[in-house]
């Protein structure tokens, strides 16, 4: 063979008249074979290319461009690879039907621009941060440049956190401030930086590192406490506010919006936030506010949604974690149910009360259907079956269990196909605990997936999922004395979470006026009998 090859290379016209027609024959076969070989591969990568179009529009129409930017709400400017999730989570999506205003689109672009020169480690941030340490009561008084912060402190849990961390981002919007979070817990293994050529982590430096997690109500800079004690004035200015946003605020606390309280506290250079409720309604009871927020989001129901689909990309390591539970259990089916439980009470009874309850609500809405008894068939025998994918997400694996074995053990009557999964089930709580707080999270999203969802009462986790997916879920009521609600849910008329204990009264109304009467688009939650407050956008009396 080595001499064809030499005498080839010498004179290739002559050596292949010299060839035998069988050795003719072999190198024409082996040509066509290679020349076949690149069409393949060609064709293999052209495929490719329009199936991944097809799924990222979510249709069959490939020559349509994936709106990874999510209609200008996110920014060109990061490297696809550090985040996966960042541009690569349309493809999981149907379309939106909400679109971002421009105006959003514009004040993000401003934000971030304020981001990069007033964030960690540049001048400003410098300059703001060196005499904070230092109890100076003419400190806000002193010139500190042009940018003003607000510290957003990691407490309770996730579902807490990301409902918060939002309403925070909103009112620095609002406020012209730079947002920093607390890094001290495991928000960077949880999230990607959501700002471009900048970070959002508050570096372990901060003067006040040490003392923020022991601030409370308490403490003698707390706003609401000041405010009651009368220790605070426009001509006396400190250095940095404590907001107490938690579920045990006093009125005092729950007013910082106002625009009273606004007018002083613009001049304050630093705001450390705790809070574990979504304040965000509370927001538009300040008219200034409110002007800006119809601008930003003309569709009111859409605030988190927005916020949250902007601000929370989860690393690497959680995108992982979502993609393959959803390319092994959601992928393939023709329509997905998510259904969520919160447990409130481990007193006997009360999982087959819940469990009770899932079964009613999803039946009576026709999110799943019924079992076939033993005296009848399946009715619909003509038509292809469907096959409905159920993820359930709970600390408990109890419900998914049962849900299980009820559609394996009999059919339906309508002969779908019933597949349930559950991708956790841990029992307790662990918040902080990396992998525990990374399979929360990757749950969360995976709930946000689904076609509908089911949520208990209440519940930050199914708050920001089916916010964060735009969906109007169906909402489990809790069990009280012992019984199973009836009706067992109630559908929600608007996607936006729930502000679980808002303030009792607006900002210019008196005090036994109802903060659900304030304007007509702020209105108590479907899921809390007359309690709570969310936006709507219509405008109707309340349900």
């Amino acid at each position: 063979m080595s001499v064809y090859i030499i005498n080839y290379f010498k004179s290739p016209i002559k050596f292949l008249w010299g060839l035998s027609m069988k050795m003719k024959l072999l190198l024409t076969v082996g040509t066509c074979l290679v020349l076949w070989s690149v069409m393949l591969v060609s064709f293999s990568n052209v495929f490719k290319h329009h199936l991944l179009g097809a799924i990222v529009n979510g249709s069959n129409d490939s020559d349509k461009p994936r709106d990874k930017l999510l209609e200008g709400l996110l920014t060109a400017d990061f490297d696809e690879d550090s985040c996966l999730s960042r541009y690569q989570s349309s493809l999981y999506r149907k379309p939106s039907p909400y679109k971002p205003s421009q105006y959003l689109v514009s004040k993000l672009r401003s934000y971030e621009k304020l981001h990069q020169r007033c964030g960690p480690d540049t001048e400003a941030y410098k300059q703001a941060t060196k005499n904070l340490g230092h109890d100076d009561e003419n400190y806000a008084n002193k010139s500190v440049g042009e940018c003003k912060y607000i510290v957003w402190v990691a407490v309770y849990g996730l579902g807490n956190r990301i409902l918060t961390l939002a309403s925070v981002f909103l009112y620095a919007l609002l406020t012209e401030r730079v947002v920093l979070v607390d890094q001290s817990k495991d928000i960077s293994d949880l999230f990607c930086e959501p700002f471009p050529g900048t970070s959002w982590l508050l570096p372990n430096e901060f003067p006040l590192m040490n003392q923020i997690d022991g601030y409370d109500k308490g403490y003698s800079r707390c706003y609401g406490t000041m405010l009651k004690n009368q220790t605070i004035n426009s001509t006396s200015i400190p250095p940095h506010l404590y907001l107490h946003i938690l579920h045990d605020s006093r009125d005092e606390d729950k007013m910082f919006f106002c625009q009273k309280d606004q007018t002083m506290m613009n001049k304050v250079p630093w705001l450390i936030v705790k809070a574990n409720v979504y304040f965000v309604p509370s927001l538009w009871f300040n008219p200034t506010f409110q002007t800006e927020l119809m601008k930003l989001f003309p569709q009111k129901e859409t605030v988190f949604y927005h916020l949250a689909r902007y601000l929370f990309h989860p690393t690497n390591q959680v995108w992982g974690m979502v993609t393959r539970s959803y390319d092994a259990y959601l992928s393939r089916a023709d329509e997905t149910l998510g259904i969520q439980v919160r447990v409130f009470s481990r007193r006997a009874g009360y999982l087959q009360h819940v469990m009770n309850q899932i079964v009613a609500c999803t039946q009576r809405e026709k999110l799943l259907p019924g079992l076939a008894t033993h005296e009848s068939q399946v009715t619909n025998t003509s038509r292809s079956k469907k096959l409905k994918a159920v993820l359930v997400t709970s600390l408990y694996p109890e419900y998914s269990n049962n849900l299980k074995n009820m559609y394996w053990e009999r059919p339906t009557s309508t002969g779908d196909i019933i597949e349930v999964y559950q991708p956790s089930g841990e029992r307790f709580q662990q918040t902080d605990k990396k992998l525990h707080d990374q399979k929360v999270l990757a749950e969360m999203y995976l709930l946000s997936l689904t076609d509908n969802t089911v949520i208990s009462a209440r519940s930050t986790f199914g708050y920001v999922a089916h916010s964060l997916g735009g969906l109007k879920p169906w909402l489990l009521y809790q069990p009280t004395r012992g019984k199973t609600p009836d009706p067992p849910c109630v559908r929600a008329v608007s996607m936006e979470p729930c502000f679980l204990t808002p303030p009792t009264h607006g900002c210019g109304a008196k005090k036994r006026t109802n903060s659900a009467k304030v304007v007509p688009f702020v209105r108590h939650c479907e899921d809390l009998w007359h309690d709570g407050l969310k936006l709507f956008d219509d405008t109707k009396d309340e349900l």
